[in-house]
């Protein structure tokens, strides 16, 4: 059980890869965690090393793809009689494909953990945080939000929603004392491609190095504590991501599908 004497951050998706890596900055910085995810060994483990840091951890398995998680999710936090001081909302599902050959349930989830659940969380946060005017929220995005995705349609299409999301909740609360950070990292070293199914991707075999999660974690938690409303992560991505704005449609649909393809 976390501590009320320290602040707490809450992290979806603590698993592994950069949700692991942002659980370990908030500890560095004198959080104590709450985990959420599916799989519980992972963050148990996870706990272990946070513990060693002076955290207080709190585990709750959770799986944001079932309709309601966020809510039932909300309320274990509640009967803990725990606080969130900052949310990371980090969990995301994503998968490569055609879209007609997709499979249906792997739609659906990407669907509710990326889009639904993470908005539902940041609205059942956020009435306290700006009640007490003092609060932190971050949002998973990518660098995918910046153009359509031949290739991986539906991924592509929730994290221009988050952006989307995070950069008008963001206007909203000016002058609350609550901020919100949309991280946008690229193509990063974590499970999230083979989740994806993204072996053989030609994004992920080009010569560009990827990032470390914890390199993404480092810049995007320092953003997250200057209350900037949006980070891309490295220098290369932030150049691809701002090209977006002057390459023609058809010709950026033509070198994502590309890169999207095996």
């Amino acid at each position: 059980m976390a501590s009320s004497a320290r602040l707490v951050a809450l992290v979806t998706g603590a698993s592994a890869g950069i949700g692991a890596a942002l659980a370990r900055e908030a500890a560095k910085d004198g959080h104590d965690l709450v985990l959420v995810a599916r799989r519980r060994e992972p963050m148990e483990a996870l706990a272990a090393d946070l513990k060693a840091m002076g955290a207080e951890i709190t585990i709750i398995p959770a799986d944001l793809g079932q309709p309601g998680a966020a809510a039932a999710l909300m309320k274990a936090v509640e009967q803990r009689d725990l606080v969130i001081d900052t949310l990371i909302n980090n969990a995301g599902v994503g998968d490569t494909g055609r879209f007609d050959q997709e499979n249906l349930e792997r739609i659906s989830s990407m669907l509710q953990v990326n889009i639904v659940a993470l908005t539902e969380l940041t609205r059942l946060v956020l009435p306290q945080m700006v009640a007490r005017k003092r609060g932190q929220v971050m949002l998973l995005a990518s660098t995918a939000a910046f153009q359509p995705g031949p290739g991986m349609a539906v991924y592509y299409a929730t994290k221009s929603y988050v952006l989307s999301f995070g950069r008008a909740v963001a206007y909203e609360l000016r002058g609350t004392g609550v901020t919100v950070t949309t991280l946008c990292p690229g193509p990063t070293t974590s499970e999230f491609a083979q989740v994806a199914n993204m072996q053989g991707v030609g994004l992920l075999e080009g010569p560009m190095p990827m990032m470390t999660a914890a390199e993404v974690a480092r810049q995007g938690y320092a953003a997250l504590k200057a209350g900037r409303p949006e980070m891309i992560t490295g220098l290369v991505n932030r150049i691809t991501a701002m090209s977006t704005r002057f390459t023609p449609t058809p010709i950026m649909l033509e070198i994502v599908a590309r890169l999207n393809s095996r």
